[in-house]
């Protein structure tokens, strides 16, 4: 079995050189030219200066080359850090800084050499194969850093191992991977769920379609199904909603749809399913911390009757999930912070040796000293060993002297008939403490007959019904939309902006 993302690449090229690995537009690269072109640039990697151990910077838009180039770097014994081509100048040279790098390829950042990304087509540059470094690399060696979102402050970066990424697409997994599969690439460079979608297709066999652009909307998913065979798409939560409230056919011909990175619409769902009964739905839970996910559950339409809403499921191979309070583990049916363990682990933040310390630490599991990330995620187990998703421990907040949970607000209101989604926020005072909570939703267009009516006010009544006094927001609003971040996650922060 291979260990290493380069390695994996290279055995299908071995393999069906002649299959189809990356579409951009009319451009067809097969495994062939794609890893032979690796080669070439590895060669010239090299004699720059790349080494084992080295991590690599990369601004390059979303392009064929820009696979070859991280797969070269791989081949170095080096791990890359795809960084945003349209971050500000600032915001690359800090992110430089950070990784220490011998070069920086296809960017510019001052008293930093560069390696400007090669001009020539993947077929020249594969006519060329000159032999790949020889290095030894492993699967407990780092193969790329990923970027969180950078919400609460300055962006981490994730130093993740190749194990981190081979763990989760080898036979049986979560999903379908492997010849004939098609997968869109559209989620940011910098993120985990890059990953996901080009690492799962091309160490596999599968077919990665770049994004022409750098969002993927209804539209080019339907373009892509039609011209690319596409039968496999990654969405955010946020970006799911999207798609089924704006055009849910968009999914015909795809035979499964991963979605995640936060709880899942209810009322979404439902409607996916009832019209795509024959599309696997798979909800996918993980910190970044420990490469795109650790649980996934192939979602049933039972699932959106439960009380607590869609469980994340059970645990990927290769990774484990424990349920502890403090240090010790909890009953099933009790809440506890969701802490994983496995070879998905990170191996440490770059330049920031404290947070490495405080978030991965080792505790007694069953007697064995085990490697752990603290998510600050709260979670539970039902009796049939199935996970569920019950908010941030590090959202708790105290108003009025009462502590207060807004992942459990929320979903009081998820009950409400009506309600497709909502974000719950503290607004903090003048003091500093939190004030009060605002809540924003959308909800089913009234005309629809769907609901009696869920304006503010009729809100507002229905969690009086649900929750106690102190529990229920001052401020609700009702929204076309809820905003999303770069990642396409929940953007919180604006929201709190609003309210200014």
């Amino acid at each position: 079995m291979t260990t290493t993302i380069h390695h994996a690449v290279a055995a299908q090229a071995a393999w069906r050189p002649g299959a189809i690995a990356v579409v951009r537009g009319a451009d067809r690269i097969d495994y062939a030219t794609l890893d032979r072109a690796a080669d070439t640039w590895a060669a010239d990697l090299a004699a720059h200066g790349v080494s084992p151990g080295d991590v690599v910077p990369v601004v390059s838009p979303r392009t064929p080359a820009l696979v070859a180039v991280l797969l070269a770097i791989l081949k170095c014994g080096a791990a890359y850090a795809a960084l945003d081509h349209r971050w500000p100048a600032a915001r690359i040279a800090s992110l430089t800084e950070a990784v220490q790098p011998p070069l920086i390829a296809g960017g510019q950042v001052p008293g930093t050499p560069t390696w400007p990304l090669p001009d020539e087509s993947l077929h020249s540059a594969a006519s060329r194969t000159p032999g790949p470094p020889a290095v030894r690399v492993g699967g407990h060696d780092p193969a790329t850093v990923f970027f969180t979102s950078g919400t609460t402050g300055p962006p981490k970066g994730v130093l993740s191992p190749h194990q981190a990424t081979i763990r989760l697409f080898g036979a049986p997994t979560f999903a379908a991977f492997g010849p004939g599969r098609a997968m869109p690439q559209a989620a940011p460079v910098p993120w985990d769920a890059y990953t996901l979608e080009l690492w799962g297709m091309l160490t596999t066999g599968g077919t990665s379609v770049l994004g022409e652009g750098d969002n993927l909307f209804p539209g080019d998913l339907r373009d892509m199904i039609s011209s690319a065979g596409v039968d496999t798409v990654w969405l955010t939560a946020s970006l799911f909603n999207l798609f089924v409230d704006e055009d849910v056919d968009c999914f015909r011909g795809m035979r499964q749809v991963l979605t995640g990175g936060e709880r899942l619409s209810v009322p979404h769902v439902r409607s996916f399913l009832w019209r795509h009964p024959d599309i696997t739905l798979i909800n996918g839970y993980g910190p970044v911390e420990s490469c795109v996910f650790v649980t996934t559950r192939a979602v049933e339409p039972a699932d959106c009757d439960l009380a607590g809403g869609i469980p994340i499921g059970s645990p990927v191979p290769g990774s484990g999930v424990h349920l502890l309070d403090g240090d010790k583990p909890v009953t099933d049916g009790d809440r506890g912070e969701i802490c994983v363990s496995g070879r998905g682990l990170a191996l440490r933040y770059l330049a920031d040796e404290r947070a490495t310390a405080q978030k991965f630490v080792t505790v007694d599991v069953d007697g064995v000293p085990t490697r752990l990330y603290r998510t600050g995620d709260l979670g539970w187990r039902d009796d049939r060993g199935v996970l569920h998703f019950a908010g941030r421990k590090d959202r708790q907040v105290k108003i009025a002297g009462y502590r207060v949970e807004p992942g459990e607000v929320e979903s009081a209101a998820l009950r409400i008939a009506g309600i497709r989604e909502c974000a719950v926020v503290p607004v903090q005072a003048a003091d500093g403490s939190y004030g009060h909570l605002a809540m924003f939703y959308t909800a089913e267009p009234i005309e629809s007959g769907a609901v009696e009516g869920t304006d503010a006010r009729a809100v507002r009544r229905a969690l009086g019904r649900l929750l106690p006094h102190y529990m229920v927001p001052q401020q609700i609003r009702r929204r076309d939309a809820l905003p999303a971040t770069p990642n396409g996650k929940l953007d919180r922060a604006s929201l709190l902006r609003e309210l200014r």
